[in-house]
């Protein structure tokens, strides 16, 4: 999992950088008259003139060049970040959302014939935190039921942790997107202001354009919260809903233990 994180990533941070270099690069070799393209004009029946936007990419790139390429790539290295954090956790969780109740079945079956090893073996042949939380308590059903009762509560702790793991890491993202997008909106409103100096004139042109290029900046960093925040929510969710069947899964297998120690005089 560490490994496929690391390559989506890489191959995130890469993607970035290279779009960025294409867009500095294409913003160098246009004009400046040249880098917002005029929508293409066509005549209907009726001689009128008709026009039509230019492409969703095309108006993206556009965009990115406005709002400079650089700070437009740092906010987009939060999203790369952030949507290979909530992948890697996505697929995590989806392997952990296990459907236990069989497994509970056969292990109560299992205990009834008092056949631990049997319950053993279906607790580590069965994937995802309830059959390790189970394991674990098998481990030590010898021990009494109280025993097994304080093992399942603390390996249960372990594996609410391992749920919640990097979840610091997407709302880091999530903050600091915004963040960086109001400081390329500061930074180029500085810029305006220089320009500003620079003609000697407050001139509408001036302003709005430098405003124009600070705000592009902002947008970016609103929407990448607002995409990484969906998919926060999302694992949120899954993490409570695997939550509560560890401890409906616990609390049954905790019925089966006690069944099996009064069953068998332990």
């Amino acid at each position: 999992m560490k490994k496929l994180f690391a390559i989506i990533a890489i191959f995130g941070l890469m993607s970035v950088g290279l779009q960025s270099v294409l867009l500095a690069q294409d913003a160098e070799a246009q004009p400046a008259s040249e880098q917002v393209a005029p929508p293409v004009t066509t005549v209907d029946d009726d001689s009128a003139l008709v026009e039509e936007p230019a492409g969703f990419h095309k108006a993206l790139k556009i965009k990115f060049i406005e709002g400079s390429a650089f700070f437009m790539s740092l906010v987009a290295i939060p999203l790369i970040l952030g949507l290979a954090f909530s992948l890697e956790r996505i697929i995590y969780l989806s392997l952990a959302d296990a459907h236990v109740e069989g497994m509970l079945s056969d292990i109560g079956a299992a205990l009834d014939r008092g056949d631990v090893e049997g319950a053993k073996s279906i607790a580590r042949d069965t994937r995802g935190p309830i059959a390790s939380i189970v394991y674990q308590g098998l481990l030590r059903i010898d021990q009494g039921s109280e025993v097994v009762e304080r093992s399942v509560v603390s390996y249960g702790g372990v594996q609410a942790g391992l749920l919640e793991r990097n979840l610091s890491w997407i709302t880091l993202f999530i903050a600091m997107a915004p963040s960086l997008g109001f400081l390329g909106t500061v930074i180029g409103m500085v810029q305006a202001f220089d320009d500003i100096q620079r003609a000697g004139d407050i001139s509408p042109t001036i302003v709005a354009g430098g405003m124009k290029v600070a705000l592009i900046t902002t947008i970016g960093g609103l929407i990448v919260a607002l995409i990484l925040q969906l998919f926060y929510n999302y694992i949120l969710n899954k993490v409570e809903t695997i939550l509560n069947k560890m401890e409906d899964a616990s609390i049954t297998f905790l019925d089966h233990v006690i069944r099996y120690n009064v069953k068998h005089k332990r």
